[in-house]
Protein backbone atom coordinates (compact mmCIF):
# COMPACT_ATOMS: atom_id res chain seq x y z
CA UNK A 1 0.00 0.00 0.00
CA UNK A 2 1.88 3.21 -1.03
CA UNK A 3 2.09 5.73 1.71
CA UNK A 4 2.25 8.94 -0.21
CA UNK A 5 3.55 12.13 1.27
CA UNK A 6 2.58 15.79 0.18
CA UNK A 7 5.24 18.43 0.16
CA UNK A 8 4.57 22.17 1.20
CA UNK A 9 7.35 24.53 0.16
CA UNK A 10 7.00 28.04 1.39
CA UNK A 11 8.93 31.20 1.17
CA UNK A 12 11.86 32.01 -1.12
CA UNK A 13 14.05 29.11 1.21
CA UNK A 14 11.66 26.52 1.53
CA UNK A 15 10.99 26.99 -2.73
CA UNK A 16 14.45 27.32 -3.10
CA UNK A 17 15.33 23.81 -1.10
CA UNK A 18 12.45 22.29 -2.70
CA UNK A 19 13.49 22.76 -5.99
CA UNK A 20 16.78 21.00 -5.56
CA UNK A 21 14.97 18.47 -3.91
CA UNK A 22 13.21 17.42 -6.48
CA UNK A 23 15.79 17.81 -9.19
CA UNK A 24 17.61 15.45 -7.25
CA UNK A 25 13.83 12.93 -7.12
CA UNK A 26 13.95 13.40 -11.37
CA UNK A 27 17.99 12.33 -11.23
CA UNK A 28 17.39 9.24 -8.76
CA UNK A 29 14.15 7.98 -10.77
CA UNK A 30 14.65 8.44 -14.35
CA UNK A 31 12.38 11.13 -14.49
CA UNK A 32 12.78 13.96 -17.38
CA UNK A 33 12.58 17.78 -16.60
CA UNK A 34 9.57 18.05 -18.36
CA UNK A 35 8.12 14.81 -15.91
CA UNK A 36 8.57 11.94 -18.18
CA UNK A 37 9.94 8.60 -17.68
CA UNK A 38 13.53 8.22 -19.58
CA UNK A 39 13.29 5.13 -21.74
CA UNK A 40 16.58 3.85 -19.52
CA UNK A 41 14.40 4.22 -16.50
CA UNK A 42 11.41 1.72 -17.50
CA UNK A 43 12.58 -1.73 -15.64
CA UNK A 44 12.35 -0.86 -11.70
CA UNK A 45 11.43 -1.57 -8.34
CA UNK A 46 11.57 1.52 -7.01
CA UNK A 47 8.39 3.14 -5.49
CA UNK A 48 7.63 6.73 -7.44
CA UNK A 49 3.85 6.56 -6.10
CA UNK A 50 4.79 8.18 -2.67
CA UNK A 51 6.01 11.57 -4.18
CA UNK A 52 4.90 11.54 -7.37
CA UNK A 53 1.54 10.80 -9.06
CA UNK A 54 0.75 10.31 -12.81
CA UNK A 55 -1.14 12.40 -14.94
CA UNK A 56 -4.06 11.56 -17.91
CA UNK A 57 -0.91 11.73 -20.28
CA UNK A 58 1.27 9.48 -18.07
CA UNK A 59 3.85 12.35 -17.07
CA UNK A 60 5.24 12.45 -13.38
CA UNK A 61 4.23 15.64 -11.42
CA UNK A 62 5.57 15.87 -7.62
CA UNK A 63 3.02 16.25 -4.77
CA UNK A 64 4.18 19.34 -4.25
CA UNK A 65 2.13 22.66 -3.33
CA UNK A 66 4.21 26.07 -4.03
CA UNK A 67 3.69 28.93 -1.75
CA UNK A 68 4.95 31.98 -1.89
CA UNK A 69 3.62 35.76 -0.78
CA UNK A 70 6.10 37.00 -3.49
CA UNK A 71 6.66 35.88 -7.04
CA UNK A 72 10.19 36.11 -7.54
CA UNK A 73 11.27 32.57 -6.53
CA UNK A 74 8.60 30.51 -7.98
CA UNK A 75 8.90 32.56 -11.21
CA UNK A 76 12.31 31.38 -11.45
CA UNK A 77 11.26 27.70 -10.67
CA UNK A 78 8.53 27.94 -13.43
CA UNK A 79 11.28 29.78 -15.89
CA UNK A 80 13.61 26.94 -15.09
CA UNK A 81 13.94 23.25 -17.26
CA UNK A 82 11.84 22.49 -14.96
CA UNK A 83 8.59 24.61 -15.28
CA UNK A 84 6.69 21.65 -17.11
CA UNK A 85 7.33 19.29 -14.00
CA UNK A 86 4.99 21.01 -11.87
CA UNK A 87 0.58 21.36 -11.75
CA UNK A 88 0.49 24.79 -12.24
CA UNK A 89 -3.04 24.58 -10.12
CA UNK A 90 -0.27 23.91 -7.29
CA UNK A 91 1.46 26.78 -6.79
CA UNK A 92 -0.03 29.75 -5.09
CA UNK A 93 1.54 33.44 -5.31
CA UNK A 94 -0.12 36.48 -3.09
CA UNK A 95 -2.12 38.67 -5.39
CA UNK A 96 -0.28 41.58 -4.47
CA UNK A 97 3.12 39.98 -4.39
CA UNK A 98 4.46 42.14 -1.58
CA UNK A 99 5.97 39.54 0.30
CA UNK A 100 5.94 39.41 4.56
CA UNK A 101 8.57 41.84 4.98
CA UNK A 102 10.50 39.42 6.77
CA UNK A 103 8.25 40.14 9.60
CA UNK A 104 6.82 37.03 11.46
CA UNK A 105 3.52 38.60 12.45
CA UNK A 106 3.03 39.63 8.76
CA UNK A 107 3.35 36.49 7.11
CA UNK A 108 1.54 34.70 9.76
CA UNK A 109 -1.47 37.39 9.17
CA UNK A 110 -1.24 36.72 5.26
CA UNK A 111 -1.61 33.06 6.25
CA UNK A 112 -4.88 33.83 8.21
CA UNK A 113 -6.60 35.84 5.32
CA UNK A 114 -5.56 33.43 2.81
CA UNK A 115 -6.61 30.17 4.33
CA UNK A 116 -9.33 29.11 2.24
CA UNK A 117 -7.37 29.68 -0.93
CA UNK A 118 -4.39 27.62 0.47
CA UNK A 119 -6.11 24.91 2.18
CA UNK A 120 -8.62 24.49 -1.21
CA UNK A 121 -5.28 23.58 -3.31
CA UNK A 122 -3.85 21.16 0.03
CA UNK A 123 -7.26 19.39 0.47
CA UNK A 124 -7.58 18.55 -3.19
CA UNK A 125 -3.89 17.28 -3.26
CA UNK A 126 -4.42 15.07 -0.27
CA UNK A 127 -7.95 13.73 -1.52
CA UNK A 128 -5.90 12.51 -4.73
CA UNK A 129 -3.64 10.16 -3.17
CA UNK A 130 -5.38 6.86 -2.29
CA UNK A 131 -3.43 7.02 1.39
CA UNK A 132 -2.02 9.89 2.17
CA UNK A 133 0.79 9.42 5.13
CA UNK A 134 2.32 12.91 5.83
CA UNK A 135 2.93 16.28 4.83
CA UNK A 136 6.45 17.10 4.57
CA UNK A 137 7.29 21.16 5.30
CA UNK A 138 10.00 23.08 3.93
CA UNK A 139 10.80 26.36 5.24
CA UNK A 140 13.86 28.62 6.85
CA UNK A 141 12.06 29.97 10.62
CA UNK A 142 14.20 33.48 10.20
CA UNK A 143 12.47 35.41 7.81
CA UNK A 144 8.87 36.60 7.29
CA UNK A 145 6.55 33.81 4.80
CA UNK A 146 8.43 30.36 5.93
CA UNK A 147 8.64 31.42 9.40
CA UNK A 148 5.06 33.44 9.68
CA UNK A 149 2.98 32.07 7.30
CA UNK A 150 4.56 28.48 7.98
CA UNK A 151 3.60 28.90 11.49
CA UNK A 152 0.14 29.28 10.38
CA UNK A 153 -0.45 26.46 8.28
CA UNK A 154 1.53 24.17 10.79
CA UNK A 155 -0.98 24.81 13.55
CA UNK A 156 -4.01 24.59 10.95
CA UNK A 157 -2.52 21.36 9.19
CA UNK A 158 -2.41 19.64 12.50
CA UNK A 159 -6.31 20.72 13.11
CA UNK A 160 -7.41 19.56 9.59
CA UNK A 161 -5.39 16.11 9.47
CA UNK A 162 -4.89 15.01 13.18
CA UNK A 163 -4.40 11.41 12.03
CA UNK A 164 -1.51 12.81 9.60
CA UNK A 165 2.37 13.20 10.09
CA UNK A 166 4.18 16.31 9.52
CA UNK A 167 7.24 16.19 9.19
CA UNK A 168 9.65 19.49 8.29
CA UNK A 169 12.80 20.86 7.22
CA UNK A 170 13.68 23.90 8.88
CA UNK A 171 16.44 25.71 8.01
CA UNK A 172 18.15 27.72 11.27
CA UNK A 173 19.52 30.89 10.87
CA UNK A 174 23.27 31.62 11.18
CA UNK A 175 23.69 32.85 14.82
CA UNK A 176 27.73 33.79 14.85
CA UNK A 177 27.25 36.62 12.71
CA UNK A 178 25.80 39.97 12.36
CA UNK A 179 22.06 38.94 10.94
CA UNK A 180 20.61 40.12 7.54
CA UNK A 181 16.83 40.01 9.22
CA UNK A 182 17.03 42.46 12.66
CA UNK A 183 13.87 40.21 13.92
CA UNK A 184 15.20 36.92 13.19
CA UNK A 185 15.41 36.12 16.60
CA UNK A 186 11.55 37.48 17.27
CA UNK A 187 10.81 34.99 14.25
CA UNK A 188 12.92 32.54 14.99
CA UNK A 189 11.33 32.14 18.89
CA UNK A 190 8.05 32.59 17.45
CA UNK A 191 8.42 29.64 14.87
CA UNK A 192 10.13 27.13 17.62
CA UNK A 193 6.88 27.27 19.50
CA UNK A 194 5.04 26.26 16.99
CA UNK A 195 7.29 23.49 15.65
CA UNK A 196 7.11 22.15 19.41
CA UNK A 197 3.39 22.09 19.38
CA UNK A 198 2.63 21.13 15.87
CA UNK A 199 5.27 19.32 13.84
CA UNK A 200 5.90 15.56 14.69
CA UNK A 201 9.40 16.14 13.61
CA UNK A 202 11.71 18.47 12.99
CA UNK A 203 15.11 18.16 10.99
CA UNK A 204 17.02 20.52 11.60
CA UNK A 205 19.68 22.50 9.16
CA UNK A 206 21.97 24.89 10.83
CA UNK A 207 22.90 27.53 8.30
CA UNK A 208 26.05 28.13 10.63
CA UNK A 209 26.92 24.10 9.98
CA UNK A 210 26.12 24.26 6.18
CA UNK A 211 28.42 26.71 5.71
CA UNK A 212 31.01 25.42 7.81
CA UNK A 213 30.54 21.82 5.86
CA UNK A 214 30.99 23.41 1.96
CA UNK A 215 33.72 25.64 3.33
CA UNK A 216 35.69 22.85 5.26
CA UNK A 217 34.47 19.38 3.39
CA UNK A 218 33.56 21.01 0.22
CA UNK A 219 36.64 23.31 -0.05
CA UNK A 220 34.30 26.47 -0.60
CA UNK A 221 35.77 29.71 -0.29
CA UNK A 222 32.50 31.47 -0.46
CA UNK A 223 29.52 28.83 -0.57
CA UNK A 224 26.67 30.11 -2.70
CA UNK A 225 23.12 29.48 -2.13
CA UNK A 226 22.95 26.64 -4.64
CA UNK A 227 25.64 25.01 -2.92
CA UNK A 228 24.10 25.03 0.15
CA UNK A 229 20.58 24.01 -1.06
CA UNK A 230 22.10 20.65 -2.92
CA UNK A 231 23.49 20.18 1.16
CA UNK A 232 19.97 20.46 1.90
CA UNK A 233 18.54 18.12 -0.50
CA UNK A 234 21.15 15.82 -0.08
CA UNK A 235 19.95 15.07 2.98
CA UNK A 236 16.22 14.87 1.86
CA UNK A 237 16.81 12.61 -0.63
CA UNK A 238 18.66 10.12 1.42
CA UNK A 239 16.21 10.30 4.47
CA UNK A 240 12.94 9.95 2.19
CA UNK A 241 15.50 6.63 0.13
CA UNK A 242 14.00 4.27 1.89
CA UNK A 243 10.63 4.73 1.08
CA UNK A 244 10.95 5.18 -2.51
CA UNK A 245 13.22 2.41 -2.61
CA UNK A 246 11.28 -0.14 -0.15
CA UNK A 247 13.42 -2.66 1.31
CA UNK A 248 11.12 -5.11 4.47
CA UNK A 249 12.14 -2.12 7.11
CA UNK A 250 11.60 1.74 7.59
CA UNK A 251 9.44 1.63 4.34
CA UNK A 252 6.93 4.13 5.72
CA UNK A 253 7.58 7.71 7.88
CA UNK A 254 6.28 6.17 10.91
CA UNK A 255 8.49 3.75 11.20
CA UNK A 256 11.48 5.72 10.35
CA UNK A 257 10.98 8.50 12.49
CA UNK A 258 9.03 6.85 15.63
CA UNK A 259 12.30 5.12 16.16
CA UNK A 260 14.03 8.44 16.32
CA UNK A 261 11.29 10.20 19.06
CA UNK A 262 11.13 8.95 22.36
CA UNK A 263 8.58 11.83 23.78
CA UNK A 264 6.40 14.08 22.28
CA UNK A 265 8.62 17.07 22.59
CA UNK A 266 11.36 15.78 21.51
CA UNK A 267 11.41 15.34 18.20
CA UNK A 268 14.04 17.75 16.95
CA UNK A 269 16.45 15.78 14.93
CA UNK A 270 19.88 16.52 13.32
CA UNK A 271 21.30 15.19 10.46
CA UNK A 272 24.52 13.91 8.97
CA UNK A 273 25.91 12.88 5.71
CA UNK A 274 29.12 11.11 4.17
CA UNK A 275 31.21 11.19 2.13
CA UNK A 276 30.58 14.56 0.36
CA UNK A 277 31.11 15.44 -2.98
CA UNK A 278 29.55 18.57 -5.08
CA UNK A 279 29.06 18.48 -9.03
CA UNK A 280 32.44 19.79 -9.75
CA UNK A 281 34.35 18.37 -6.81
CA UNK A 282 35.90 15.66 -5.74
CA UNK A 283 35.91 13.90 -2.80
CA UNK A 284 38.64 13.27 -0.23
CA UNK A 285 37.46 10.26 0.51
CA UNK A 286 38.79 7.17 -1.40
CA UNK A 287 37.32 3.74 -0.23
CA UNK A 288 34.78 3.71 1.47
CA UNK A 289 33.45 0.83 4.31
CA UNK A 290 30.36 0.59 6.16
CA UNK A 291 32.47 0.94 9.51
CA UNK A 292 34.50 4.25 8.21
CA UNK A 293 31.10 5.73 6.92
CA UNK A 294 29.08 5.00 9.89
CA UNK A 295 32.25 6.02 12.30
CA UNK A 296 32.09 9.51 10.16
CA UNK A 297 28.63 10.21 10.53
CA UNK A 298 29.20 10.41 14.24
CA UNK A 299 32.18 12.86 13.86
CA UNK A 300 30.93 16.52 14.78
CA UNK A 301 32.88 17.83 11.12
CA UNK A 302 30.32 15.71 9.09
CA UNK A 303 26.74 16.86 11.52
CA UNK A 304 24.47 19.57 9.46
CA UNK A 305 23.78 21.31 13.01
CA UNK A 306 26.04 23.14 15.15
CA UNK A 307 25.59 22.13 18.88
CA UNK A 308 27.61 21.75 22.25
CA UNK A 309 29.06 18.78 23.56
CA UNK A 310 29.10 20.13 26.78
CA UNK A 311 27.12 23.39 28.41
CA UNK A 312 25.79 24.34 31.75
CA UNK A 313 27.33 21.49 33.40
CA UNK A 314 25.78 19.19 31.27
CA UNK A 315 26.94 16.30 28.91
CA UNK A 316 24.88 16.14 26.14
CA UNK A 317 24.40 12.63 24.61
CA UNK A 318 22.83 10.83 21.81
CA UNK A 319 18.83 9.70 22.76
CA UNK A 320 18.72 7.46 19.68
CA UNK A 321 20.88 7.58 15.96
CA UNK A 322 19.12 6.10 12.92
CA UNK A 323 21.68 5.30 10.10
CA UNK A 324 20.81 4.99 6.31
CA UNK A 325 23.60 3.07 4.42
CA UNK A 326 23.18 3.52 0.38
CA UNK A 327 24.98 0.97 -1.63
CA UNK A 328 26.12 -2.38 -2.11
CA UNK A 329 26.26 -3.57 1.54
CA UNK A 330 26.75 -7.13 3.20
CA UNK A 331 24.44 -7.10 6.63
CA UNK A 332 27.16 -8.74 8.17
CA UNK A 333 29.63 -5.73 7.71
CA UNK A 334 26.92 -3.67 9.36
CA UNK A 335 26.63 -6.23 12.44
CA UNK A 336 30.70 -6.09 12.97
CA UNK A 337 30.17 -2.39 12.50
CA UNK A 338 28.32 -1.64 15.49
CA UNK A 339 30.03 -4.07 17.36
CA UNK A 340 33.58 -1.87 16.87
CA UNK A 341 31.46 1.46 17.50
CA UNK A 342 30.08 -0.30 20.85
CA UNK A 343 33.32 -1.48 21.42
CA UNK A 344 35.40 1.86 21.18
CA UNK A 345 32.24 3.98 22.60
CA UNK A 346 32.14 6.10 19.61
CA UNK A 347 28.98 7.65 21.07
CA UNK A 348 27.66 8.39 24.27
CA UNK A 349 23.92 7.25 24.84
CA UNK A 350 21.18 8.38 27.15
CA UNK A 351 21.48 6.53 30.46
CA UNK A 352 17.57 5.82 30.63
CA UNK A 353 17.22 4.15 27.81
CA UNK A 354 18.73 1.58 25.19
CA UNK A 355 21.80 2.12 23.19
CA UNK A 356 21.49 1.21 19.87
CA UNK A 357 22.04 2.70 16.48
CA UNK A 358 19.64 1.51 14.31
CA UNK A 359 20.37 0.48 10.59
CA UNK A 360 18.61 0.67 7.48
CA UNK A 361 19.96 -0.04 4.34
CA UNK A 362 18.43 1.59 1.32
CA UNK A 363 19.63 0.56 -2.76
CA UNK A 364 21.28 3.61 -4.56
CA UNK A 365 19.42 4.52 -7.02
CA UNK A 366 20.79 3.18 -10.62
CA UNK A 367 20.57 6.10 -12.97
CA UNK A 368 23.13 8.22 -10.70
CA UNK A 369 26.64 7.27 -10.78
CA UNK A 370 28.39 8.04 -7.54
CA UNK A 371 31.94 7.60 -7.13
CA UNK A 372 31.43 5.66 -3.76
CA UNK A 373 30.23 2.32 -2.98
CA UNK A 374 28.91 3.32 0.08
CA UNK A 375 26.99 6.31 1.47
CA UNK A 376 25.35 7.27 4.81
CA UNK A 377 23.20 9.51 6.45
CA UNK A 378 22.12 9.93 9.99
CA UNK A 379 19.56 11.13 11.96
CA UNK A 380 19.70 11.72 15.08
CA UNK A 381 18.05 12.88 18.24
CA UNK A 382 20.67 14.45 20.30
CA UNK A 383 20.26 16.51 23.47
CA UNK A 384 23.10 19.05 22.12
CA UNK A 385 20.77 20.44 20.19
CA UNK A 386 19.14 22.65 22.78
CA UNK A 387 22.41 25.11 22.75
CA UNK A 388 21.17 26.13 19.27
CA UNK A 389 18.16 26.89 20.96
CA UNK A 390 20.06 28.37 23.50
CA UNK A 391 22.03 30.75 21.40
CA UNK A 392 19.00 32.09 19.41
CA UNK A 393 17.28 32.55 22.91
CA UNK A 394 20.29 35.03 23.98
CA UNK A 395 19.83 36.72 20.91
CA UNK A 396 15.75 37.41 21.56
CA UNK A 397 16.51 37.87 24.96
CA UNK A 398 18.96 41.22 24.17
CA UNK A 399 16.22 42.74 21.94
CA UNK A 400 12.71 42.08 23.65
CA UNK A 401 14.47 43.54 27.07
CA UNK A 402 14.53 46.88 25.00
CA UNK A 403 11.45 45.98 22.63
CA UNK A 404 13.66 46.59 19.96
CA UNK A 405 12.00 46.91 16.48
CA UNK A 406 8.33 45.50 17.67
CA UNK A 407 6.38 48.04 16.01
CA UNK A 408 6.12 46.08 12.71
CA UNK A 409 4.53 43.42 15.24
CA UNK A 410 2.05 45.91 17.23
CA UNK A 411 0.47 47.03 13.74
CA UNK A 412 -0.67 43.96 13.18
CA UNK A 413 -4.08 41.83 15.11
CA UNK A 414 -1.86 39.57 17.37
CA UNK A 415 0.59 42.38 19.08
CA UNK A 416 -1.43 45.17 18.88
CA UNK A 417 -3.05 44.90 22.42
CA UNK A 418 -0.09 43.24 24.13
CA UNK A 419 3.46 41.38 23.63
CA UNK A 420 2.37 38.39 25.46
CA UNK A 421 2.78 35.81 22.31
CA UNK A 422 6.57 37.03 22.69
CA UNK A 423 6.69 36.18 26.52
CA UNK A 424 4.45 32.13 25.61
CA UNK A 425 7.08 31.53 22.86
CA UNK A 426 9.78 32.10 25.05
CA UNK A 427 8.49 30.36 27.59
CA UNK A 428 8.21 27.23 25.17
CA UNK A 429 11.15 27.10 24.08
CA UNK A 430 12.87 27.37 27.61
CA UNK A 431 10.77 24.59 28.71
CA UNK A 432 12.07 22.42 25.24
CA UNK A 433 15.64 23.38 26.32
CA UNK A 434 14.73 22.45 29.84
CA UNK A 435 13.56 18.88 28.65
CA UNK A 436 16.51 18.33 26.58
CA UNK A 437 18.86 19.14 29.26
CA UNK A 438 17.18 16.55 31.84
CA UNK A 439 17.41 13.89 28.93
CA UNK A 440 20.71 13.64 30.09
CA UNK A 441 19.70 12.41 33.29
CA UNK A 442 19.31 9.39 34.95
CA UNK A 443 15.52 10.35 36.01
CA UNK A 444 14.56 12.04 33.16
CA UNK A 445 11.44 9.84 33.36
CA UNK A 446 9.94 11.43 36.00
CA UNK A 447 10.49 15.08 34.11
CA UNK A 448 6.91 15.23 33.42
CA UNK A 449 5.57 14.41 37.14
CA UNK A 450 7.78 16.80 38.83
CA UNK A 451 7.24 19.70 36.26
CA UNK A 452 3.09 19.14 37.20
CA UNK A 453 3.76 18.84 40.80
CA UNK A 454 5.54 22.44 40.69
CA UNK A 455 2.73 23.95 38.26
CA UNK A 456 0.27 22.47 40.98
CA UNK A 457 1.72 23.81 43.99
CA UNK A 458 2.36 27.46 42.24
Amino acid sequence: MPSEIITLQLGQCGNQIGMEFWRQLCAEHGISPEGKLEPFATEGSDRKDVFFYQADDQHYIPRAVLLDLEPRVIDGILKSPYKHLYNPENVYISKDGGGAGNNWAQGFYQGEKLYEEIFDIIDREADNGDSVEGFVLCHSIAGGTGSGMGSNILEKLNDRFPKKLIQTYSVFPMTNEVADVVVQPYNSVLTLKRLTENADCTVVLDNTALNRIATERLKKATPTLAELNQLVSTIMSGSTSTLRYPGYMNNDLISLISSLIPTPRLHFLISAYTPLTSDNTESEVRKTTVLDVMRRLLQPKNVMVTTAARDRNVTHCYVSILNIIQGDVDPSEVHKSLMRIRERKLADFIPWGPASIQVALSKKSPYVTTQHRVSGLMLANHTGISSLFDRICDHFDKLIKREAFVENFRRLPMFKDNLDEFNDSREVVQQLMDEYRAATTKDYVNFGNTQTGQTEQA
